[in-house]
């Protein structure tokens, strides 16, 4: 297998261990590949390397309220909802759902991830029920017919894994059952609730989804009517709260020590409480960096937002990768002596593999002046 050119050297003032000790009055900034599970170099700066005073061209980081988003639009099908950003490999959208959805979904392109934003309710699919509820992660096989009845309103994060299914990563050193246990995992069951929904009676619809053109499918019965099931492919779901997250109260650690799910071509993370870094040297927000491999977005799903200004839940930031990007400059003031002895945020980070695009419904909800939220 081929290999990084690696050789480690070291020119003029530097921190022999990164994230730490950094030499007085300087900016750290890490330039990495492979989502920094590559070779890395570690740069310390005069000035943040976020301080431009302009920017110009389709590079520029950007952010969207999707509250906002949701607001204006509200459908019974997933399908329906709008496409924020998309790939290849990657379809993510915001779902607002008031009420239950009028037809049962098949989607033949992926595996479905959903994130409850807001609301809970019902979740009726092949393999059974499911109860629902904000923070939930809900991991639906490709091919799976489903069906949600919210008991409040929903808002959704929708992320396809178009092509591909959504996989638990290698935990190496920290072992298989960090940052949670497998065994945390609910399925769905075939419980009162799903033998009661299968008596529905009438026609039912099912509409499937492949290469993003809807098939609809109409059965004289319901077509949810297992009686059993055996076999280590279903649904699953886990909620933030049971995220364990690693910590290192010497070391601030990379996002990708936060990775909940892997695909072939993007993974998911997640920002959970956690106590801040004690050692005095070790910086306390996340370091400046190059992730030149790959593309970052983070949906913000609760709490204060540490590293970030007039960001509030809801929001959906995107950093197209090619250029540096940072904490804002009022985090800067916190970065060796924080405010508080823990964070207070949860959100959903997405690492994209191949470049994304806005949709123009995404548009319609964008903070047109994000870019220059990092002038100081």
């Amino acid at each position: 297998m081929p290999k990084f050119v690696s050789f480690p050297r070291l020119q003029g003032q530097a921190s022999r261990q990164a994230h730490a000790d950094l030499p007085p009055g300087t900016f750290e900034r890490e330039l990495g590949k492979e989502g920094f599970f590559g070779p890395a170099t570690h740069m310390y700066h005069r000035h943040p390397p976020t301080a431009w005073t302009s920017w110009e061209g389709p590079l520029r980081p950007r952010a969207f309220d999707l509250s906002k988003l949701a607001q204006r639009r509200d459908s019974s099908s997933p399908w329906q909802a709008p496409r924020v950003l998309s790939s290849a490999a990657l379809d993510l959208r915001y779902w607002n759902l008031p009420t239950k959805m009028r037809a049962l979904a098949r989607n033949a392109d992926g595996d479905q991830l959903l994130f409850l934003h807001q609301g809970r309710g019902e979740l009726f699919c092949d393999y059974g029920h499911l109860a629902i509820t904000a923070g939930d992660y809900v991991i639906i096989p490709r091919g799976t017919m489903w069906r949600v009845e919210p008991v409040e309103p929903m808002r959704v994060l929708l992320l396809e894994a178009t092509g591909s299914s959504y996989q638990l990563p290698d935990r190496g050193l920290a072992g298989a059952h960090a940052i949670f246990d497998p065994g945390i995992l609910d399925i769905p069951a075939l419980d009162d609730a799903f033998v009661t929904q299968q008596q529905q009676a009438g026609e039912w619809r099912v509409e499937v989804k492949r290469e993003n053109e809807i098939s609809t499918v109409t059965y004289p019965f319901n077509p949810l009517d297992a009686v059993g099931w055996q076999g280590d492919l279903a649904p699953f779901r886990l909620n933030v709260k049971d995220i364990r997250p690693l910590m290192s109260h010497r070391f601030h650690l990379p996002p990708s020590a936060h990775t909940c799910f892997v695909t072939e071509r993007f993974m998911v993370g997640t920002f959970v409480p956690r106590p801040f870094e004690t050692d005095p040297g070790a910086i306390k927000v996340p370091f400046f960096h190059n992730n030149d491999d790959y593309d970052e977005v983070i949906f913000y799903h609760a709490g204060d937002f540490f590293s970030r200004d007039n960001i509030k839940p809801g929001m959906l930031t995107f950093h197209p990768c090619g250029f540096t990007h940072g904490p804002h400059p009022k985090a800067l003031e916190s970065m060796l002596q924080p405010k508080r002895p823990v964070t207070d945020e949860v959100a959903v980070m997405i690492d994209a593999r191949d470049p994304l695009k806005a949709d123009e419904a995404a548009r319609e909800a964008e903070w047109a002046g994000y870019a220059d939220s990092w002038k100081a």
